[in-house]
């Protein structure tokens, strides 16, 4: 194993892209964003405000960054949950500078009334502050300097449609990661790290990734902690070893993840069953189970959604080594 980098403390950060070389994947969104960008800096005007949406840790925040670092402004970062009031927001709103980037984590968050704020900020550029209360109140506006907002959510169906279409410079989907961009992203990782890595163990990790940049990292992580303390080196079978203690399988799938599909086969017969049975027998929330586990598992084809309810599939009795039972055979084949 070679030496650690000097920002050990920080690790997410350090992996993090610095240049838009370094940034893997999104190929379309980048192209968009590169005309979008050059267009702005041309004009020497901000560019216009950017929402990003999709699965957590394909790379918003990061996206967020470069643009910043491409126009060469400076970032603000804030998340809609810590903006609790509209003092907060015109707070944020008033300290920026000409040209700056505000980036806005999870807007989804943000309360209605802070939206109302937010909406002639994003097209005016003027806040509207409300002094005094009653017959007496009177309205103010202030010149906000020009910036530009970009946000980020995981839920866009829970923001507003007027707050959604104040993203004037366009509205861009993250999508999950190929398995070759994910060993792309691990080999820049592991050399940042100093850790010395098989291709095989590459492989290994970005099988079971679950197609997310932030989860390869973390797995990359592990199996360099485990190496360490074993004295050996990151071989295909320590990452099969340290895969193993994380209960981690080769589909990437977690102990929860099997459990979800254990309890529908052995306990409801395959299924279908409802989403409150589910959590009932599993002890998980409905929106984990909706958020979190649901969506890779309908991407592998392991599992259906139907209106009766969920519904394992072949594969799903495959990879768990469990027989189909005779009644379920024909809806399954």
């Amino acid at each position: 194993m070679s030496s650690e980098p000097k920002d050990e403390q920080y690790l997410d950060q350090t992996l993090r892209p610095g240049v838009w070389d370094e940034y893997i994947g999104q190929a379309r969104t980048k192209e968009n964003l590169h005309i979008l960008l050059t267009a702005a800096r041309e004009r020497s005007h901000p560019p216009e405000h950017l929402l990003f949406y999709g699965p957590p840790g394909l790379g918003k925040t990061t996206l967020a960054h470069l643009i910043a670092r491409e126009i060469g402004a400076s970032i603000k970062i804030t998340s809609g949950p810590a903006v609790e009031r509209v003092g907060d927001l015109a707070s944020i709103l008033t300290n920026l500078q000409p040209g700056d980037v505000l980036f806005i984590d999870e807007i989804h968050r943000l309360n209605k009334n802070i939206e109302e704020v937010l909406y002639p900020a994003l097209e005016s550029g003027v806040l509207d502050i409300i002094i005094g209360k009653g017959p007496s109140a009177r309205t103010i506006q202030l010149e906000l300097p020009p910036f530009t907002l970009v946000a980020a959510t995981t839920r866009i169906s829970l923001m507003s449609a007027p707050l959604r279409s104040r993203f004037s410079g366009g509205t861009f989907r993250l999508n999950y990661y190929s398995e070759e961009e994910i060993a792309r992203i691990l080999k820049r990782s592991a050399k940042i790290l100093g850790i010395e890595v098989s291709e095989n163990a590459i492989r290994e990790i970005a099988k079971r990734s679950r197609f997310t940049p932030r989860t390869a990292n973390y797995l990359l992580k592990r199996c360099r902690d485990f190496a360490q303390v074993h004295k050996g080196e990151l071989t295909e079978a320590v990452v099969e070893k340290a895969l193993e203690l994380l209960e981690v399988d080769a589909l990437g799938l977690n102990r929860s993840d099997r459990l979800l599909l254990e309890t529908i086969i052995e306990k409801f017969g395959g299924g279908p069953v409802g989403l409150s049975t589910l959590a009932a027998a599993t002890g998980e929330e409905h929106s984990t189970i909706e958020e979190v586990h649901e969506p890779y598992l309908i991407q592998l084809g392991l599992l259906e959604r139907t209106p009766r309810g969920r519904v394992a599939t072949e594969l799903a009795y495959q990879h768990l080594g469990a027989t189909i039972p005779a009644q379920n055979q024909r809806k399954l084949l």
